[in-house]
């Protein structure tokens, strides 16, 4: 007999002249929809959903016809500022995460420390290159919306690639299991000496 896998909800909105984003994350889940409107964005929140398994669904508009900027960083904030949800609501939790993922020729590490306080540490290697009409400095713009709105330490590094879309892949899955471990339960209650993160 199987015990079903636990999962963990929460929701989260945004609505602003640019953008407007809807969101649901599961964690337990490889249940997977990301409808931004920009193909590679969608590829990449869906490698690090899946790998990850906390299930994403993204229902995003915007004003890509301008760019795809405020999409992408406002995505970040909103994906964040649901895994701050879940934070609050499961205290004991690992807190602290690292994954290193290959790609091919590319290897991507992250590091998140879930502290309550918010701040993204990131290679500038990352912003370099761009996938098709992707640029990828848009990632390091959705990353600091991420750990800003999360409430999380994160550290993203390239320690090698070539391939643009290998090495934002190899990041995002990188990413995506990192959260996953993060937010694995944990006994003894808040995982800090203060007794609060």
């Amino acid at each position: 007999m199987t015990t079903p896998e636990r999962t963990r909800d929460a929701e989260a909105a945004r609505a602003t002249k640019e953008t407007t984003i809807k969101v649901r994350l599961r964690l337990g889940s490889r249940e997977t929809r990301a409808a931004t409107g920009v193909g590679f964005f969608d590829h990449l929140l869906t490698a690090a959903s899946f790998h990850g398994r906390w299930g994403l669904v993204i229902e995003a508009a915007g004003d890509i016809h301008v760019d795809y900027h405020h999409l992408v960083e406002d995505a970040g904030l909103v994906i964040g500022g649901a895994f701050r949800d879940l934070a609050a609501a499961s205290p004991a939790i690992a807190r602290f995460a690292s994954a290193c993922v290959p790609m091919d020729e590319a290897l991507a590490h992250v590091a998140v420390d879930v502290s309550g306080r918010g701040g993204a540490h990131v290679d500038p290697a990352i912003a370099e290159g761009a996938a098709r009409d992707f640029d990828a400095g848009l990632v390091r713009e959705f990353l600091i919306g991420f750990a800003r709105a999360a409430g999380i330490t994160l550290h993203a590094r390239l320690l090698a690639g070539e391939d643009t879309h290998h090495r934002l892949e190899a990041l995002f899955k990188a990413l995506g299991i990192c959260m996953a471990r993060a937010f694995e339960p944990a006994e003894g209650g808040v995982p800090s000496t203060k007794g609060a993160r």
